[in-house]
């Protein structure tokens, strides 16, 4: 990971971090190093898990919010801004005023690759990213031995507990904050509901989809396209895609494999795990798949195990997750139908329509694929965990030197 430059004696903004003790254990790390830094809280979610001495609440409402901001941002004399998120309103408008002011913004993001990674992009992750997109790019770097990443013990525990927390507290003081409006459904209730239906459906398939991975790796290996459903509120959707919803995705996969795809091919959607208490696409896609005269051709599961669902697939179909990455590292056709740093001939079928995909696909490029990874990680990737082992790049002085 390329170094943030030199912090000492910089004024740093920090703003919303991923729900937890993450921003505040790199609060620590910069004051250690002698930075000053301040955290903007916009519910008591965030005020928890930060430090009293630094702490602002903002308590305004978000149509003020541009103002404040660019009055703090001068007032503070900012120098650089962290962030997690930079599709979510706040992150987005401060980030705007920010380049307006050139003020470095840097943006944590989970891995792009995965598992044991996060990102830390300067400017902007995913679809604001300003990662090259062009093959002749990464075709003219030397590959070069990437040591593999240290396991970075991620606790399931710890992210259940610290957004157990967050939910709740933000819930109970929310008159505190009385204005703030999340980027999503923000209820502590809901949230435990679909936290304890999750677990229920996690239990019951797998009782009733031990049938799917014989399947897939046996007589329906290579015979299915697999089609990774992202979660309903993805901002990756929302802000890099054209569509709105996961179901308009659905429908359009449907109806042009049913229009374009060999007869003796089968489609297999999978749902995101973390919409597992959330949304269930099964009756819906199934639905469709009747009034096209191709439910005997399209499967549906939800906890199969996803490196053997894409082994085994003739190519895969997405939106823009990273899932396609991971597809495109087991050499499978890919095809994105949203905006995706990956994207890009050599690595994904860019520039091939839906509709041909069907019949006409190509393999990556997986030496491309190397170099294109190998500079993902120098670049934008931080061994670690925002709930386990803490990133080993921030945990070295080298990151906090005074070179840029």
């Amino acid at each position: 990971m390329n170094s943030i430059g030199e912090i000492k004696g910089k004024n740093i903004l920090l703003l919303q971090g991923p729900m937890g003790s993450f921003f505040k254990r790199l609060d620590k790390r910069f004051r250690l190093r002698g930075a000053y830094t301040f955290k903007i809280c916009f519910n008591m979610g965030d005020q928890f898990f930060s430090y009293r001495d630094n702490t602002i609440p903002y308590r305004d409402t978000p149509r003020n919010w541009p103002k404040y901001i660019a009055d703090f941002l001068e007032e503070k004399q900012i120098d650089k801004i962290f962030l997690f998120g930079d599709c979510r309103y706040y992150q987005r408008i401060a980030r705007k005023i920010a380049f307006e002011k050139g003020i470095d913004v840097f943006v944590f993001e989970e891995g792009y690759l995965r598992p044991h990674y996060v990102t830390l992009e300067k400017f902007g992750v995913n679809g604001f990213s300003t990662l090259p997109r062009e093959a002749s790019f990464y075709n003219e770097l030397q590959e070069v031995p990437t040591p593999e990443p240290k396991h970075a013990k991620q606790s399931k525990y710890k992210m259940v507990m610290s957004a157990a927390l967050y939910y709740g507290l933000s819930n109970i003081f929310q008159f505190k904050y009385p204005h703030y409006e999340h980027h999503r459904e923000f209820s502590a209730i809901k949230e435990l509901f679909h936290g304890i239906r999750g677990v229920f459906r996690k239990g019951l398939y797998a009782l009733t989809e031990r049938k799917y991975l014989p399947l897939i790796t046996g007589e329906l290996s290579k015979r299915y396209y697999f089609v990774p459903l992202q979660t309903h509120n993805d901002f990756q959707i929302l802000q890099h895609s054209h569509y709105r919803s996961i179901e308009k995705f659905i429908i359009e996969v449907l109806e042009s494999f049913a229009r374009h795809a060999p007869d003796d091919r089968y489609l297999l959607f999978k749902h995101h795990p973390v919409d597992r208490g959330r949304k269930n696409y099964r009756n819906f896609i199934l639905e469709q798949a009747i009034l096209l005269g191709i439910d005997k051709r399209v499967l549906v599961v939800h906890d199969v195990f996803l490196p053997s669902c894409l082994k085994h697939a003739i190519g895969t179909v997405t939106i823009n997750s990273t899932v396609g990455l991971t597809s495109v590292s087991y050499g499978i056709p890919t095809i994105t139908l949203g905006d995706a740093i990956y994207d890009m001939k050599g690595l994904t079928n860019k520039g091939i329509s839906l509709r041909k995909f069907w019949r006409n696909h190509k393999k990556p490029d997986l030496q491309l694929y190397q170099k294109f990874r190998q500079y993902l990680i120098e670049n934008t990737q931080l061994n670690g965990s925002f709930y386990g082992m803490f990133p080993v790049e921030l945990e070295q002085d080298e990151t906090y030197s005074s070179t840029s």
